[in-house]
């Protein structure tokens, strides 16, 4: 099954994520209002695939607009990127366009999310910058 996966595009993986795991809990008379349905194990093995074997990207972006830089990881920088210039989130609708100004390859996604966090709780526009000037882009 991984190597059927390794032939997909991430958008294709994204897709069949979305069309497993939304059978997983449906809404049912129990007093908490959610019942467990079947699993669908194909589901938590696309997860995990997405989560440890998909090369991931911690990346700045920055707004003239604001002057401010924003930080993040994903799996999918063009598509990331889109969605950030068109205001997808609350921040960054504030600063569009974004320009992509850094980007750093990772094995998997959640070694680039250690990463953005380890970046973002420098807080500093400082250490930012200089990982800019090294270049990697």
């Amino acid at each position: 099954m991984l190597f059927l996966l390794t032939l997909l595009s991430t958008d294709s993986v994204a897709q069949l994520v979305e069309q497993y795991t939304f059978n997983v809990w449906v809404l049912g008379s129990n007093p908490s209002g959610i019942t467990k349905a079947d699993h669908n194990w194909s589901a938590f093995l696309i997860l995990a695939y997405l989560i440890f074997f998909i090369m991931a990207w911690v990346y700045f972006l920055y707004s003239k607009k604001i002057n401010k830089y924003y930080v993040g990881a994903c799996t999918d920088l063009d598509r990331r990127l889109y969605e950030h210039n068109l205001g997808h989130s609350k921040f960054t609708s504030t600063g569009t366009p974004w320009e992509l100004v850094f980007k750093e390859e990772w094995e998997d996604l959640a070694l680039a999310k250690q990463r953005e966090m380890k970046i973002k709780k420098m807080k500093s526009r400082t250490y930012i910058q200089d990982l800019i000037q090294k270049g990697n882009l």
